[in-house]
């Protein structure tokens, strides 16, 4: 499988908003600072969800094409 080379990955969202967690426990952000890294940290986290929901579609999808083929296996097998 083909990996990404591009910075957009769902693994380096994840790892920006730990990032951001972090920073935003610290005392060294400002409160302008720390408005724009809540509002980014809110956006990967929506971007994160969306990720997953698609991929546990594509999951649910499979596992339906999967049955539908061990069916028709099946009826194969019986005739």
């Amino acid at each position: 499988m083909a990996k990404k080379t591009t910075k957009d990955t769902f693994e380096n969202k994840l790892l920006r908003l730990e990032e951001i967690a972090q920073l935003l426990e610290g005392d060294e952000v400002g409160l302008e600072d720390a408005i724009t890294l809540y509002q980014e940290g809110i956006e990967l986290s929506r971007n994160c969800i969306t990720t997953l929901k698609d991929a546990e579609l594509r999951i649910t999808q499979l596992k339906k094409n999967l049955d539908t083929l061990t069916k028709e296996e099946e009826k194969f097998i019986e005739e």
